[in-house]
């Protein structure tokens, strides 16, 4: 099949008000219940529902192929990646208005329309996210994330859209492209800096917008998962992508964890250097002891559990490691389009409802 190749000011009118774009990778377990209830929800305000998919291996696409739907694929396997997705996607859709979904997200009805509602009242949004309801309560890795209540999650104005949000076209064309093709992870954070670094705002409404029930792998599989396929590299892909730019100091203002890496990375450090300190052999050998043991028995005592902090720390020395790498990892241009085939059209976009447009 020919490959389809758009550039992102190359989709002309007929526009449409709403593109919900559900990114996918192997995901024949969710993505009927993705697509349903994103088409559920578009159906309230017009719009269209199109699956970007990063050359799944199992019957996504064929399940996805029986909906009136937008299919489109990257065309190389090698390019499979959290960013790459989203701006696959955003290069085939019409919406004056984009939302991006996981495959293993539901959409809710009800949030579109006050989303709509709210960006027609405030032209210096740039997007608005909801609620992201978290099912999975069994798995450590999301129970920790639960417990620290991050400011980002709660309703007003804040400075990401993690897990979800709804984005208005006017301002992803002036950031340049919607999501960074070279990043493993933190692609919304990084379209929240560029953003705001601009100017635009981006708020959350207290309305539940999607649930989503995460991986439900042992914590330290999820981890050795998250090695393989390079997810830990992304913060270091984020922090080599706004090098020299002006979003350097919102990501340094906003990235607790790369406040905690560079600590863990300072520690190590430390720890190769004190076997080589002018010390007789017994003071460094406890000097040595002493400071590996001090992350596990501070997060011991935060957190009142050796199983916790264990994770904790582990995750930490996966993430710097990890880090390191995306420091490093080579880029493509993130303006440039991305190879990709589209493997079925819709009919027609849904009407669009014009109350929510006045």
């Amino acid at each position: 099949m020919k490959a389809a190749f758009h550039r992102f000011g190359d989709v002309k009118p007929p526009r449409c008000p709403v593109s919900i774009v559900i990114k996918a990778f192997n995901e024949e377990e969710n993505i009927c219940a993705a697509i349903e209830s994103s088409l559920a929800a578009v159906a309230e305000v017009g719009g269209e529902v199109v699956l970007a998919d990063s050359c799944s291996t199992d019957r996504t696409v064929e399940l996805a192929s029986r909906y009136p739907i937008r299919v489109v694929q990257l065309e190389h396997p090698d390019e499979r990646c959290c960013g790459a997705g989203p701006q696959l996607g955003y290069q085939h859709c019409r919406g004056e208005y984009i939302y991006i979904l996981d495959g293993d997200m539901r959409m809710l009805r009800g949030f579109l329309a006050p989303a709509l509602a709210f960006l027609a009242r405030h032209p210096e949004a740039a997007g608005v996210g909801g609620r992201l309801v978290e099912l999975n309560h069994d798995s450590l890795e999301y129970r920790e994330r639960g417990l620290r209540a991050a400011a980002h999650l709660s309703p007003g104005e804040v400075d990401r859209l993690d897990g979800g949000g709804l984005y208005r076209r006017r301002a992803i064309e002036e950031s340049g492209y919607f999501s960074d093709r070279n990043l493993h992870a933190y692609e919304e954070f990084d379209l929240a800096v560029r953003l705001r670094a601009l100017g635009w705002k981006l708020w959350r409404l207290p309305i539940d917008a999607a649930t989503h029930y995460g991986h439900d792998a042992p914590p330290y599989q999820l981890l050795m998962r998250r090695w393989r396929t390079g997810y830990v590299w992304g913060l270091g892909e984020l922090v080599r992508a706004a090098a020299g730019e002006p979003r350097m100091r919102l990501v340094l203002r906003g990235m607790r964890e790369l406040r905690i890496y560079s600590a863990v990375l300072v520690w190590w450090l430390v720890l190769l250097a004190l076997p080589f300190a002018p010390w007789p052999a017994a003071d460094r050998l406890a000097g040595f002891a002493v400071l590996a043991c001090a992350p596990l028995l501070l997060m011991m005592w935060r957190k009142r559990s050796l199983g916790r902090a264990s994770y904790s720390v582990v995750s930490w020395c996966f993430n710097a490691a990890g880090m390191l790498i995306g420091l490093f990892h080579r880029r493509r241009t993130p303006h440039g389009p991305i190879p990709s085939r589209v493997l079925r059209e819709p009919p027609q976009a849904l009407e669009p409802r014009r109350e929510f447009f006045a």
